[in-house]
């Protein structure tokens, strides 16, 4: 039987003491595609017009990193910490080469695992993130705060600020998210406890410090890089996405129009057809 984003079973991985929960579905055979999560996400907050899109070419692999969900452990208080269970997680699956897709504070961490395991990563996706000591990053952005702290009738509409853009056409495009968001309706994740987000927010603090000489660290990341994001992201700023492609060695930026930090879930088929093409290239020398 071939699994969808729907129906694909959860399953588990022992590594680095924690009880990694995941989820694999598509095409086998190729480099699978393992996906990071934004924060306080869990596998359910995927869009299935992404997962299911790409995964008619390549197998795709939905993980929570530990502490998250319906995966055991505590959650880390540093990115860097998230990138080594990460880099556990895929090894214990018996992979030795993967492309890794990292959207927001999982674009920290898909940093990390390529960092840590440079020869484990072929290609990399960066969505909706930024580079460490970003612009605005050394805390939440005063949009984030608000949006976060905002009370909501329904509480999925979260998802149409921190997605979306305030114009009809991008709200528009997420009502329709958010009908995709709840197509599993068995057996999905639960929700992050109340723990996850303090901690989270901890980490994400310590990667956007300002430091000295902040995007030396983007020259060892050699790996052909595909940085996307909304025009108008005022989760992680746009700006940091053209950081990341000027700093990293082997980069290309997309920035969709009218976007915001869900840029992939606001142009999912148009992102499914981006990204593709790019896992596809022949590997430049």
């Amino acid at each position: 039987m071939t699994h969808t984003h729907q129906t694909a079973p959860t399953q588990f991985a022992e590594a680095n003491g924690i009880r990694f929960a995941y989820r694999r579905f598509g095409k086998s055979g190729g480099v699978p595609l393992v996906f990071n999560q934004h924060f306080t996400g869990t596998m359910d907050h995927w869009d299935p017009a992404v997962t299911d899109g790409l995964a008619t070419t390549r197998e795709v692999i939905l993980f929570n990193n530990g502490g998250v969900s319906s995966s055991s452990g505590e959650v880390p208080t540093s990115c860097e910490q998230m990138g080594t269970n990460a880099v556990s997680f895929i090894k214990a699956l018996g992979l030795s080469k993967v492309d890794v897709l990292g959207f927001s504070i999982g674009g920290f961490v898909a940093q990390e695992i390529t960092l840590q395991a440079p020869d484990l990563v072929r290609r990399l996706v960066l969505v909706g993130t930024g580079p460490r000591s970003g612009e605005g990053m050394a805390t939440l952005t005063p949009e984030a705060q608000e949006i976060f702290g905002a009370t909501y009738d329904d509480r999925d509409h979260l998802w149409l600020r921190v997605h979306f853009t305030r114009s009809e056409k991008s709200q528009a495009a997420g009502r329709e998210f958010l009908k995709r968001f709840r197509l599993r309706a068995q057996n999905r994740d639960p929700e992050v406890d109340e723990k996850v987000a303090p901690t989270q927010i901890e980490a994400i603090t310590k990667w956007g410090t300002p430091r000295e000489k902040p995007f030396e660290y983007l020259k060892s990341i050699r790996q052909p890089t595909l940085v996307v994001n909304g025009d108008n992201d005022v989760i992680i700023y746009s700006v940091n996405s053209s950081i990341l492609q000027r700093h990293l060695p082997n980069a290309q930026l997309i920035l969709y129009p009218d976007a915001g930090h869900g840029s992939l879930y606001q142009y999912p088929d148009r992102f499914v057809r981006h990204v593709s093409l790019f896992l596809s290239e022949e590997q430049t020398p």
